[in-house]
């Protein structure tokens, strides 16, 4: 096969037997995913299930445990110690499952987020998934696209591309699709290729794939790339610290309860049992795997709820966000664009009919407008090659708009008077075009009319304005006047005025050339007219905004529209504006100090660029506010980059915004970054019940152990025993808390502090309260019992087992919430929890009724009194901890 880049377009064509402009039959296509494979990079091979159960078994203590065991084994306590053996072995199966769990939502989460593709097949133009991509495939590349695959290009214009991922080049490398190179040529002067994972910073291109996956060039150094670390998220390294802490803590008690034991007299062997078995339960191994998969279930739950989170540590980061900066047109508004307004040749005509119907007329005064007018008709044909949208028919005088919605709007409105696009270009055949940049304001396209150029634009009525120096009314083109822009601003700020997004629309004869540049199309234009469309607000989000001032968050817009456009949807909104929006002009005039306390101090900004965003959110982080952007221009991404939480939109977002972005909105809707940030929220609480559930209790039974070693008691609990609880209590409860729903006025409270400690005063003082409590009702029992009742110490140790384990089991109920009692919530709502409670006393009872298994565990079967007694004392957590929340409500406890 020869080297794409040395031979013509045309003939890459025929070599990858590709169905050119129109692309490759799908079958054809289908039948080359065969042959050649997915389109995606070899991941490093992931561990199997049998490696990932035998990792269960290196930590430190568990290897020590299963040491002892074998040694219990050969002193003759063979029942203790297959008994410990198994045990540690279901932990391990538990773990596993956890693991895997884990592990398989994450990929879940990779599949959400993965890249798309604009190809054509079967004529037709439509976005798949990037790894469905084939050699042969025809695709289409704009400004903020990443390449999904290496391509020969079929057409360029004005296209540029960032290669600095593959060639280092910092610098923006301009492509040429007629071009042709020796076939020795490196790389990274390949001007007639597009790269794997290089980004089009400009201009638009179409090119056909010639190389996929692990044939690419980057595929070919696909090693540098696959050694990527898994990303801790803040409250997993938090977590860690916490857990090293722990460990140190439980293993020096540990130690002190070996040595105390042993001096009391108590058994070598039994003691050091009892302390290894102590250390695994006091350490809640389960946790990372429990917060990992906690993480990612509620990330598979936003991505229902149109926010799809890319980066796990941005869930933690929204229930700390306390300002939203918005885009206005397609988040808080419908972007469902409609033309209502024109002012042509100095009358304003009004606009009928809804949406993307092609059914509506033209008025003037009341009076039917004459849409035959030639220099009308160049206004219409104008607004609609001035565009690379599509319409779509979906029946019944209804089309599908395929692009942008405002270039939508535009050719619904050619269609209204018979100027269709497509007819258009037959007549006006397409040779170049200047794709719209923030920057600039404007686009124009360049097309060949027998022997003339002409040249259309379409951009911000100012803009344009600045631009032209001629103006077409009443049938002839004439020079512009003052009072010509005069009258022509204020018809842009009437429109305005009235939330109408505003374009004007220019033409001008060009000369012949193989390229244009801005400079030489967008000056000395003849201006046409202007263009008033609505765009009306979501009405969900008026309530989603009023459901932010309650959580405490400030909503800012920032917009590249209009400012009273943009003032007037704020208004209609229930967003203050105070005196009026500001826009970037008037913000380039402010010194630093100045801008941040006008960033500070107002909610609406019009008519700012990328760089301004970038300024606005520096501003406020500076200011310690925790900020979540939204965006979608390619020259957005450095804004969503420093913003704490960056958000793409998924329908009008660039490929470059969205790999910048931590979370991609799929509907483009400002409601869904606040069902996101609410669910942020739930996730976060739930982790914490999670922790502190696994912490409580482990506090408990190191208490318990530490304060009857302390006493010269026996051992309360048995090696076995506390393996079990282990086992019981930690895995199934923790994971259903992680899954609990909502709790009442989640979005009535201020954000939480990013800065916020896992283990503060407050909550280790919690943590302790809670864990004495349990301590105290285990050993008071289990006192009870062997001292007052003079039980024997298996029947004393029974009733200890099993209130220790009923002590937590209650204790899952409240760790539900720290403020609300369980009655108001919902006792039944979390059936999942309810679930692993019922299940762990199911095991409890069969253990200690069992003969069998009452030899292996040492216990007693209990009477129908024993277990009445143990539910009592073991639910005192609850009713204790029901009576606490109820006083504090109240005010009268801390």
């Amino acid at each position: 096969m020869p080297s794409f880049h040395s031979i013509t377009h045309q003939a890459a064509l025929d070599e990858l037997k590709s169905g050119g402009q129109k692309g490759l039959p799908s079958g054809e296509a289908a039948r080359r995913l065969l042959e050649h494979g997915y389109n995606e990079l070899k991941e490093a091979p992931k561990k199997g299930l049998l490696a990932m159960f035998f990792e269960q078994f290196t930590d430190l203590l568990v290897v020590i445990l299963i040491i002892a065991a074998v040694i219990s084994g050969f002193l003759g306590e063979w029942i203790d110690a297959g008994a410990i053996i198994a045990i540690v072995i279901l932990n391990a199966v538990v773990g596993l499952v956890q693991d895997y769990r884990a592990e398989k939502a994450l990929d879940a989460l990779k599949k959400m987020v993965a890249p798309t593709a604009r190809v054509v097949r079967d004529g037709v133009e439509k976005r798949i998934a990037a790894r469905e991509l084939v050699p042969g495939d025809v695709i289409i590349l704009e400004a903020g696209d990443q390449v999904p695959a290496d391509c020969r290009l079929l057409e360029s214009m004005s296209l540029q591309l960032s290669e600095a991922t593959l060639t280092g080049e910092s610098a923006p490398v301009g492509k040429d699709a007629e071009a042709v190179f020796k076939e020795k040529t490196a790389v990274a002067d390949r001007d007639n290729s597009v790269f794997l994972g290089t980004i089009v910073t400009r201009g638009i291109g179409r090119a056909v794939v010639t190389a996929t996956g692990m044939r690419t060039e980057f595929g070919k150094i696909a090693s540098q790339v696959q050694a990527v670390e898994e990303e801790l998220t803040p409250l997993q390294q938090k977590l860690e610290v916490v857990g090293k802490r722990l460990a140190q803590a439980s293993l020096a008690i540990v130690a002190v309860v070996f040595v105390v034991g042993v001096a009391r007299g108590f058994p070598l062997v039994d003691m050091f049992l009892t302390s290894v078995s102590l250390a695994v339960a006091a350490v809640p191994e389960g946790l990372p795997a429990i917060v990992t998969i906690t993480l990612a279930l509620g990330v598979q739950r936003m991505a229902g709820r149109n926010a799809i989170m890319r980066k796990l540590r941005a869930v933690e980061t929204l229930g700390s966000a306390d300002v939203i900066a918005t885009d206005k047109t397609g988040t808080l508004t419908r972007n469902e664009m409609t033309v209502r307004k024109l002012f042509f040749s100095g009358a304003e005509l009004d606009v009928t009919g809804t949406g993307y119907a092609l059914n509506g007329g033209f008025q003037t005064s009341g009076q039917k407008f004459d849409t035959g007018d030639d220099g009308f008709i160049q206004f219409l044909r104008a607004g609609a090659l001035c565009t690379s949208a599509r319409l779509e028919s979906s029946g019944h005088g209804v089309a599908n708009v395929i692009g942008d919605p405002t270039e939508g709007a535009l050719l619904v409105l050619g269609e209204k008077a018979g100027v269709g696009k497509d007819g258009e270009l037959r007549q006006y055949k397409r040779v170049y075009e200047l794709p719209f940049e923030s920057e600039r304001k404007m686009m124009s396209t360049i097309h060949a009319h027998g022997s003339k150029r002409y040249a259309f634009v379409k951009g911000a009525p100012e803009t344009v304005l600045d631009h032209a120096d001629r103006i077409l009314t009443g049938g002839k083109v004439r020079k512009m006047t003052l009072a010509d822009k005069k009258l022509l601003l204020a018809k842009n700020n009437e429109f305005a005025s009235k939330a109408l997004r505003v374009l004007a629309v220019a033409y001008r004869e060009v000369p012949k050339a193989a390229k244009y540049s801005d400079k030489q199309v967008e000056q000395k234009l003849i201006f046409l007219g202007i263009v008033g469309m609505i765009d009306p607000p979501r009405e969900e989000v008026k309530s989603a905004i009023a459901l932010c001032k309650t959580a405490g968050i400030r909503v800012v817009m920032v917009t590249g529209d209009n400012p009273l456009t943009a003032g007037a949807i704020a208004r209609e909104l229930g967003l203050p504006v105070g005196l009026k929006p500001w826009t970037g002009l008037e913000l380039d005039e402010l010194a630093d100090k100045e801008f941040e306390e006008t960033v500070l101090a107002n909610n609406v900004f019009a008519r700012v660029s990328p760089e301004h965003k970038l300024r606005i959110v520096g501003a406020l982080k500076k200011h310690g506010h925790v900020v979540a952007m939204t965006g979608d221009g390619v020259n957005d991404a450095p804004a969503l980059k420093k913003a704490d939480i960056g958000i793409a939109m998924g329908i009008t977002g660039t490929d470059v915004t969205k790999e910048a972005s931590d979370m991609v909105l799929a509907d483009d809707n400002f409601a869904s970054i606040v069902n996101a940030v609410r669910e942020g929220r739930i996730i976060y609480d739930n982790i914490v019940k999670s922790i502190y559930y696994l912490l409580t209790c482990n506090v408990g039974e190191i208490i318990a152990i530490f304060v009857a070693t302390l006493l010269g008691w026996p051992m309360p609990l048995l090696p076995i025993q506390i393996l079990w609880m282990n086992l019981v209590t930690d895995g199934l409860p923790a994971l259903a808390l992680g899954m609990d729903p909502e709790e009442p006025g989640v979005m009535d409270r201020q954000p939480r502090s990013r800065n916020e400690e896992i283990l503060s005063p407050s909550n280790g003082a919690y943590l302790l309260a809670i864990g004495s409590i349990i301590a105290i009702g285990t050993l008071g029992l289990f006192a009870f019992e062997l001292f007052v009742d003079h039980s024997s110490l298996e029947k004393a140790r029974s009733m200890a087992f099993s209130t220790i384990i009923f002590f937590q089991f209650f204790h899952a109920l409240n760790s539900r919430s720290r403020t609300s009692s369980l009655f108001s919530i919902g006792v039944f709502k979390n059936k999942l929890l309810w679930l692993a409670i019922f299940a762990g006393i199911v095991l409890q009872v069969l253990i200690t009724q069992t003969s069998i298994l009452e030899a292996v565990f040492k216990v007693e079967p209990l009477s129908l009194l024993e277990w009445g007694t143990v539910i009592a004392v073991s639910s005192s957590v609850f009713v204790i901890y029901e009576l606490w929340k109820y006083f504090k409500r109240r005010g009268t406890v801390g």
